[in-house]
């Protein structure tokens, strides 16, 4: 059955950006290479999958400020004079565009004041009644992946060409954590690219010993306030809870307690009910028209249209 695919829209035109040649212009000579290639992308995304709904997400926020009032430092290293966002000055121009293209072509445009795209994409997830794709180059989405829906994850590391489908078992085989665990993995860890401190000392392999032995971060932490082994774990994860861990883990107690609610994303946005329904075609044809002489974008608009 066709289901819902989510787009993580930042990423994507990031990812065409530095993946297109600026020598990609209108007529005017502004650079549309982020345009172009995210138009060529979901033209890619709509053949091969034929998704029935779609939604672009945005962020309407890019530094929440119920994130960066846990963690200050929370992406502090990419805001510039203002408090904006660090952005290549020729990317900036191309988003507007972009969002006046996916208007007219009729994918539904999502963003939420005070939230990131992430959390627009998690909320809609939770709503989802049928299968979910989420297309995206971060990997904090693998959070999302659910078999039993199923929700997976299409990951553009490798460029749209050629995404891997991330499902639970692949997460597992990479990180070595329960597949719906890895907001749990990533909050021990941390992330340097989003200002994230994590525990010191615990990185990649002790961080999914610590959350395989014990199922989830609340259950080590218990096991941290000396509330018993483990469930179910034969040996009580002592072999895994050494004392110089415990340590580590006791004196990042503060930093473990709000962590969570920054690395998690929010499933419960206050996203308004809109259409997601992927329409057949255009749905402002003169306006896409107009765009695509504009900003010479006929022949990546002609690719869309096919596709639809």
């Amino acid at each position: 059955m066709p289901g819902l695919m989510l787009l993580d829209t930042p990423s994507l035109y990031y990812r065409a950006f530095y993946g297109i040649p600026e020598s990609m212009t209108a007529p005017d000579g502004m650079p549309v290479n982020a345009v172009r290639g995210v138009i060529d992308m979901i033209a890619m995304l709509i053949r091969r999958y034929s998704p029935g709904e779609m939604a672009a997400c945005m962020d309407a926020d890019w530094r929440p400020a119920f994130r960066v009032a846990a963690i200050p430092t929370y992406k502090a290293h990419r805001v510039v004079e203002g408090g904006a966002e660090e952005t290549p000055d020729t990317l900036a121009p191309q988003v507007p565009v972009l969002e006046r293209v996916l208007d007219a072509v009729g994918i539904a445009r999502v963003g939420v004041p005070g939230y990131e795209a992430d959390d627009v994409m998690g909320t809609l997830t939770a709503r989802a009644s049928g299968p979910v794709d989420v297309v995206t180059g971060d990997r904090d989405l693998f959070q999302l992946v659910d078999d039993t829906r199923p929700v997976r994850v299409l990951y553009t590391a490798r460029g749209v060409k050629n995404l891997q489908a991330i499902d639970e078992a692949t997460v597992t085989e990479k990180y070595g954590v329960p597949g719906r665990a890895y907001a749990d993995f990533a909050t021990l860890r941390g992330d340097p690219s989003d200002g994230l401190p994590g525990v010191p000392g615990v990185g990649d392999k002790t961080a999914a010993a610590l959350i395989t032995a014990y199922g989830s971060l609340e259950a080590l932490l218990r096991a941290v306030d000396g509330d018993g082994p483990p469930p179910g774990s034969p040996e009580g994860g002592a072999a895994v809870l050494t004392a110089g861990r415990r340590a580590k883990l006791s004196a990042a107690r503060e930093y473990l307690r709000i962590a969570p609610g920054v690395v998690r994303v929010a499933r419960d946005a206050p996203v308004p009910g809109i259409d997601l329904a992927l329409p057949s075609e255009p749905r402002d044809p003169r306006a896409l028209a107009a765009l695509g002489e504009r900003y010479g974008l006929r022949s990546p608009l002609e690719r869309l249209t096919s596709a639809l």
